[in-house]
């Protein structure tokens, strides 16, 4: 194999993809200062357990593991950075008041998520803790739109759900997991034959709410119609009333339900939703309430937040134009180098052409170049 094939799923990254992402992820940190949310930079490598705790098997499957060398304990590449700021708001900030924090930065997957996705994502996310009300799960969200729009998404589709109504039609049925794991997929995948054989034993009132979850997907009527056929709960109607709350302030976007969703369901512990847009495979932007993403850390307090990947994000999005530049001469002049420098700090970009490459083709649109004019260097359009 030669020496310049990279893994599957591994790419560099070019420069007019690559100046798109970093310029996206300057707006996005951007957008969120904006919003009071504090920049973190949690390591890439972690003691496994610190990485892993209370995290679920899927996350532990996604995980590159390796031998730290120093210590002789695993240590892991994390795989999502949210468990991590979790880590860093209870046991490092351990603050008493609302705490917003965000952070950019790699992640390393074993697998891809999906047959053109990458492994290693650059994960962007937004997380605020230490609030239990609505109010939070809104802000979230509304941020995670208006971080689409600085990316110039268009028609952006918010689907909702809610963790709690699966888990109250649940209730006081001890599942083993991998009888649960098949239930959430046959729910997900609107399997009603298999999801009608799975709960057959099932309480009649449980049984008939499941199967009609799957069929509660749509406009805002899916709340109205959830509130007539599902089995009476007083955690199904906060939910719903929830949701309700939730669509009537959310602005930017066209909404949709599916009650059944259950991506995440062993993180998630209320509203969630996923972000979608044409031309993308699968939902841009991911995020919800998560309250018990912190209890590991011994410090169980709200929380809610998204995550979306930087790269998958500008695989959708059209390529941005090149940045105009300035195209200069390369001569030994001082007076020609004190004209560069002066127009680089005042935030210019000045290309030097140099000797024998006046044709080469540059990553930047030069439609002005500096000229001498009278003895003195002056910038004209090309």
């Amino acid at each position: 194999m030669s020496a310049w094939v990279l893994p599957d799923h591994i790419a560099d990254v070019l420069p007019s993809e690559a100046r798109h992402i970093e310029e996206l992820r300057r707006d996005l940190l951007d957008i969120a200062r904006g919003y009071g949310y504090e920049l973190v930079m949690p390591p890439l490598l972690e003691h496994l357990e610190s990485l892993l705790t209370g995290a679920g098997e899927a996350l532990d499957l996604q995980t590159f593991k390796l031998v730290d060398q120093l210590s002789g304990r695993m240590m892991g590449l994390r795989a999502d950075s949210t468990p991590q700021v979790a880590r860093i708001d209870a046991h490092l900030l351990n603050r008493q008041s609302v705490t917003r924090l965000c952070y950019c930065g790699p992640v390393l997957h074993t697998r891809p998520d999906g047959p053109h996705a990458t492994r290693e994502p650059l994960q962007f996310g937004a997380e605020i803790y230490g609030h239990a009300g609505l109010e939070a799960d809104l802000e979230t969200l509304q941020l995670a739109l208006d971080c689409l729009k600085a990316a110039r998404v268009q028609l952006p589709v918010v689907d909702m759900a809610d963790a709690r109504i699966v888990k109250a039609l649940l209730e006081g049925l001890a599942l083993p997991g991998d009888s649960l794991a098949r239930l959430h997929a046959a729910l997900a995948a609107k399997d009603a034959s298999e999801l009608s054989a799975l709960t057959q034993d099932f309480p009649a009132a449980a049984r008939r709410g499941l199967l009609a979850l799957i069929e509660l997907y749509g406009d805002e009527a899916v709340l109205r119609e959830a509130q007539r056929v599902l089995p009476p709960s007083a955690a199904v109607h906060e939910a719903l009333l929830n949701l309700k709350w939730l669509a009537d302030h959310v602005d930017g976007a066209r909404l949709s339900f599916d009650l059944a969703d259950l991506r995440g369901y062993s993180y998630y512990t209320g509203a969630r939703f996923s972000i979608y847009a044409q031309g993308a495979n699968d939902a841009l932007v991911r995020g919800g309430r998560y309250d018990e993403v912190g209890a590991v850390f011994g410090r169980n307090r709200p929380a809610a937040g998204f995550s979306l990947d930087i790269k998958s994000l500008v695989a959708v999005l059209a390529a941005r134009p090149l940045r105009a530049a300035i195209r200069a001469p390369w001569r030994d002049l001082p007076d020609l180098r004190a004209a560069i420098a002066t127009l680089r700090q005042q935030g210019q970009t000045v290309v030097c052409v140099l000797p024998g490459h006046e044709a080469q083709v540059e990553e930047f649109h030069c439609d002005r170049e500096l000229v001498q004019v009278a003895g003195q260097w002056v910038v004209q359009a090309v």
